[in-house]
Parts: structure tokens; C-alpha cells; sequence
């Protein structure tokens, strides 16, 4: 079990959410959810158990995760690059899920004991999901001109992230599984309920990192379909694991609004954004992400795509800023992008939140390098 350092402590709960065994499993997850450093992992316990392994006997300490590697049984932050995707480390999107003795567990976090029978499975339609509700700012995804103050949408928020951002605005989301484990069909139910109140006409699927699961998104958007035919189905994204082939899976499934996160240029900026510390991990994520919109450019005109920028001058510079305005104008000089204004948050409360005047500086950076849809969010509002 960890231990809180009271005297760093500064009372942001995330820890009280945790779903630690009393005996420390060496999984960390403990670790990402402080933005003081304010949690000592607990001394991971020693003792090995013997389990069954897709028909094989393993013996091995710690997770159902480490289990799986002692099977021989590679795991990895990018799908298709092991056996296992495990991206959140939090136990929280269920991707790399597996069946223990019949029933579904996270591998990442879940203790072993001893006798388990575990089946490397198909990645369920389960997810953690919170936060349910309208949302009158909408996300970069959503057509500025639909920003009145008035609920543009209803949206949910899933559970973990694959990405490590210092400054996360959303931490409590990204970095744990408090949220509700819901099946698509659930979660369908739940947001056009809400849309039967709200009358917005669009729901949003948000995150974390709502792409993680890939079966438990498309199910979802599939099923929101089968109970309203002309809502709009928004996706907010970082976009970092998205292939041409994820996204027709998606576009197939009936998401026809899609806000991705451009978080820089040069891999060194995408690695002080994203808090990732392995550079082959941060290439590929940064590279999806700027294909992904490249792809939809050229072959999905017909959806409403949106761009989300971040903007810190402790994080990335001007010039970084006109680069990557260059490139987006070079692809598609029509699509809308936001600026988005990052504030002091989780780790990095030391940032400090642009002015307004700044942020329309960088405004007219964008446009000067030919973009027509910039859009920079401010303290005062959007503009």
C-alpha cells in the first residue's frame, strides 16, 4: 500500500481514488495521480504465486500484468508493437484486460493469487466513464459558431490516458479509475438521455483518452446511432493512436465530428507537453496524430474536423507556433483551429496563464502563415 507524505500534501484527492491491495503490487499507479510527489509507493511484496497463463504454468510476483511477461507475453504503449496494449497504467480504459478466472480485470494494476486461470482475451467493451452532463464551452471538435454560452452538447468523460502531461486539466480523469465501468450500450443510454433534455443535437465522447479501447468507442458511437439516427457524434482525441484504419472504423460507426490535439511540432516539444520520457513512444504518437488529420483532409471532408493547439511560453515557442500553422495550412488551410491558453495545472502550477493580448499574438501568427479558422481561447473567452 503507498504512504502520503502529509507535509506535501496538498489535499487534491486523486490518491482516495485508488484501488490498491493491501500489499503493494510494484504496479505505480500511486504515482501518477500526485502532482506533489507527495506518495511513496509501498515496498513491493516478495512472495510468487502460480498461475495458469493461456494453459501455461507461471510463476510470478506483482501484477497479472507481470505475469503475462513472465508467459513471454510483451507489453507495450503502442497498439500492434507487443502482445498486450497497455497504455494507462491505471487499471482505468481496460485495454489491456484480460479474463480471470472468467471475469474481466485490468492486467496492469490487478494483484496476482495464487491458482489464477488467466486467458489473454479480445479487448472488452468496458470502460470507466464519468461526468456525465451538458457542456457549454464544447470542445475543439465543435464548430465555433455553435459556442452561444448555451449547452452546445452532452458529454462523458472516460478514464485514463496514455499521455502524461504535467500540466493535465483533467487529472482526476486522466489518472485514475473512479468513473463507472459501463458497457457501450450503457453509456449510449446515459448521453442520449441527457440529449433528450438538453435538445443540443450532439453528444461527445471526451477523456482522458476515450481512443484507448478500441472495441468499447466504436461500439459506443454504434449504439448512439441506433437510438438517434441524426445526432452528431463528436470525438475529442490527442489523436496519438489513431491509424487510417481506426479512423473508418470510427467514421463507419457513425462519428461525424472529431477534435485532435496537435501537441507541437518537433519531438522534443511533444515530449516537455506530453510528460512521456520515451522518445521512440513520443515519435510515433506526435506522427499519428498529425497523419491523423492529414488523413481526414484529403479523404473525410465531409465530417467536421477540429484542431486543438497548446500554447505556454514555458512549453512551446512562437516560432514552433508558426511552424506548425505553416504545415496545417499546407494541409488543409479551411480547418478550424483552437489555440488553446494552458493555465497552471497538476504538476506544472508554475505556468503561467498567457494574457489575452499574448494569445492574440497568436492569433495573428496563425493566420499570418494562411490559416482562415483560428480561434485562440483566452481568460476573457474565446476569440
Amino acid at each position: 500500500m503507498f504512504r502520503r507524505l502529509e507535509d506535501r500534501c496538498r489535499g487534491c484527492g486523486n490518491c482516495r481514488e485508488l484501488k490498491c491491495s493491501e500489499n503493494c503490487t510494484g504496479c505505480r499507479a500511486c504515482l501518477l495521480v500526485c502532482p506533489e510527489d507527495a506518495i511513496l509507493p509501498g515496498e513491493p511484496e516478495t512472495k510468487e504465486y502460480t498461475v495458469a497463463v493461456n494453459g501455461r504454468d507461471v510463476r510470478s510476483g506483482g501484477t497479472v500484468g507481470d505475469a503475462l511477461e513472465g508467459a513471454g507475453l510483451r507489453r507495450a504503449m503502442i497498439p500492434g508493437e507487443g502482445d498486450v496494449f497497455s497504455p494507462c497504467a491505471s487499471g482505468a480504459c481496460l485495454a489491456c484486460s484480460v479474463s480471470i478466472d472468467g471475469c474481466i480485470a485490468p492486467s496492469c494494476v490487478t494483484p496476482l493469487s495464487e491458482g489464477m486461470v488467466i486467458e489473454t482475451a479480445p479487448e472488452p467493451p468496458l470502460r470507466y466513464v464519468s461526468s456525465f452532463g451538458p457542456h457549454t464551452a464544447g470542445g475543439v471538435g465543435t464548430p465555433f459558431s455553435e459556442k452561444t454560452g448555451a449547452p452546445v452538447e452532452v458529454v462523458c468523460f472516460t478514464h485514463g490516458c496514455n499521455l502524461r502531461c504535467p500540466q493535465c486539466q483533467n487529472s482526476q480523469v486522466a489518472f485514475t479509475s473512479q468513473g463507472n465501468l459501463l458497457d457501450p450500450h450503457e453509456t449510449a443510454g446515459i448521453l442520449m438521455g441527457l440529449e433528450s433534455i438538453y435538445r443540443t443535437g450532439t453528444v461527445t465522447i471526451s477523456g482522458g483518452e476515450c481512443t484507448l479501447n478500441r472495441t468499447w468507442l466504436s461500439t459506443t458511437i454504434r449504439a448512439i446511432r441506433e437510438l438517434k439516427g441524426d445526432v452528431n457524434v463528436h470525438v475529442d482525441t490527442n489523436g496519438t493512436i489513431l491509424t487510417p484504419e481506426y479512423l473508418d472504423e470510427l467514421l463507419d460507426s457513425g462519428m461525424n465530428r472529431i477534435g485532435i490535439d496537435l501537441k507541437g511540432l518537433r519531438p522534443e516539444t511533444f515530449m516537455e507537453i506530453s510528460g512521456l520520457h520515451d522518445e521512440k513512444t513520443a515519435r510515433v504518437y506526435l506522427e499519428n496524430s498529425w497523419n491523423a488529420f492529414r488523413y481526414l483532409s484529403e479523404n473525410h471532408r465531409d465530417i467536421f474536423m477540429g484542431l486543438g493547439v497548446p500554447y505556454s511560453r514555458s512549453l512551446i515557442s512562437m516560432d514552433e507556433l508558426s511552424a506548425m500553422a505553416s504545415r496545417i495550412s499546407s494541409i488543409n488551410r479551411d480547418v478550424q483551429v483552437t489555440v488553446l491558453d494552458y493555465r497552471p495545472e497538476f504538476r506544472r502550477r508554475d505556468i503561467e496563464r498567457p494574457s489575452e493580448d499574448e494569445m492574440m499574438r497568436v492569433k495573428d501568427v496563425m493566420i499570418d502563415e494562411g490559416l482562415r479558422n483560428v480561434v485562440v481561447q483566452t481568460s476573457a473567452g474565446f476569440r
